[in-house]
């Protein structure tokens, strides 16, 4: 007979949130560590594929370096920005292919997927979601100072997975969430 504390019952870490902000050109992507109301900076970056690469080799390589974020930082779920509505169909279209690769990405290693409206992620991080870039990097650089500098896009990744922390903990709240 073994001293173990079964599974159910074990204390548990900080719940890992992955925050993906997709683009074709830059994705962005950020990790923060949810316990309690407390959050934490855990990594941040940006996934940068080469302009001049073939389409599909551009998606290849969003999805592979999402995976590897994912199997580095391990989180325990994640965060998509929906896409933002463009006036140009083909645009549109391919930001959806990147969308695509972000959502596929967690899916696949296992995670449950959120997705947030552009004003939500801003609302929940700034207070209005009509706020700017500058400021969402502003209330990023204030909510997480150990991420020191960010990119924009790394900072609506990081904007991302706080608004889904919100959410879900509004949620558990009334307990609309295990």
């Amino acid at each position: 007979m073994t001293n173990a504390i079964p599974a159910s019952l074990a204390p548990r870490g900080p719940l890992r949130i992955l925050g993906l902000d997709p683009g074709l050109r830059r994705t962005g992507w950020g990790v923060v560590a949810v316990d309690g109301a407390r959050l934490a900076h855990v990594a941040h970056g940006v996934i940068t594929p080469d302009t001049d690469a073939p389409f599909a080799d551009r998606l290849l390589v969003l999805f592979d370096a999402i995976s590897e974020v994912i199997a580095a930082h391990a989180p325990d779920e994640a965060a998509v920005e929906e896409t933002f509505m463009n006036n140009n169909a083909a645009s549109a279209l391919k930001l959806g292919h990147a969308r695509a690769c972000a959502l596929l990405a967690p899916a696949r290693a296992g995670l449950s997927v959120a997705e947030y409206g552009n004003s939500v992620i801003k609302k929940a991080v700034v207070g209005t979601g009509a706020a700017d870039k500058g400021q969402v990097g502003f209330m990023i650089a204030r909510l997480l100072p150990t991420a020191g500098k960010t990119t924009a896009d790394a900072a609506d990744a990081l904007a991302v997975a706080i608004a889904h922390a919100h959410v879900r903990t509004a949620r558990a709240a009334y307990g609309k969430v295990a």
